[in-house]
């Protein structure tokens, strides 16, 4: 009577075991490829802790330095920022507005040169004949013409100047015409319309006409009150002779 073979013993066959190792280290090596390929540190830390943990190590894995990165704040500025514009185009807007808010017809506006323009105010619009009082009806266009400039980089010098009559009492022209530039500058200060330090105040009597003191025309024409608006930043650097262009 033949033997029988003896029976294979229970459970899987020997090699799947060592397959079984070999298919996890495989895949363990394409999750680390694959989380290297991300280049997260974070992510990079996590997965050698897993990995780690798979071969049975455990040390724990060293903190990753991480910080949020912090944005400065830009600075404070006493003028509202417009970049990359030319005082020629300031004088521009400048012009623009006026004839926006409608003080065009009581505010000259004359160009000086490159660097700084003239608001020009008849004195009649501003001051009693003789007077050193602001005339309130003046306040509304004080006021538009600080609006105007104040947002932009510039300076402002406040001239006063007079015809050739004399003035009475002991008063001279000059006088009328410092303290003329001085009250509209004070109504600036007290109003907070236009800071201190970006303004000044000065005054030529008579010695400056812008025509001849021949007629009582020219001469209410002499009389007035001129703004000048100068740029912060110089134009011309060379020392060359600035000329006007025309806007």
């Amino acid at each position: 009577m033949a033997k029988c073979p003896e029976c294979p013993p229970a459970g899987l066959p020997m090699w799947m075991a060592t397959y079984s190792d070999l298919v996890t280290l495989l895949l363990t090596f394409f999750v680390l490829l694959l989380t290297m390929a991300s280049m997260d540190p974070i992510k990079f830390v996590q997965a050698k802790s897993s990995i780690k943990s798979a071969f049975g190590w455990s040390t724990s894995a060293a903190p990753v330095p991480f910080s949020v990165p912090i944005i400065e704040s830009p600075p404070k500025s006493k003028f509202t920022p417009i970049p990359q514009q030319s005082p020629i185009q300031h004088f521009k807007k400048i012009k623009t507005d006026l004839e926006m808010t409608k003080i065009d017809s009581q505010v000259e506006f004359v160009q000086k040169d490159n660097d700084s323009i003239i608001l020009r105010i008849d004195d009649k619009i501003l001051f009693a004949s003789g007077k050193t009082e602001l005339n309130p009806l003046a306040y509304p266009v004080l006021r538009k013409v600080a609006d105007i400039i104040r947002p932009l980089p510039m300076t402002m010098r406040i001239e006063g100047h007079t015809d050739p009559t004399p003035v009475s009492g002991k008063r001279t022209n000059w006088d009328l015409s410092v303290d003329r530039a001085v009250s509209v500058m004070a109504f600036y200060q007290r109003g907070k319309l236009f800071s201190l330090d970006r303004m000044s105040a000065a005054g030529y009597g008579a010695t400056k006409p812008i025509v001849p003191n021949t007629t009582s025309d020219n001469m209410a024409k002499n009389r007035r009150v001129d703004f000048i608006i100068r740029s912060n930043r110089p134009v011309k650097q060379d020392g060359k002779p600035i000329t006007p262009i025309p806007f």
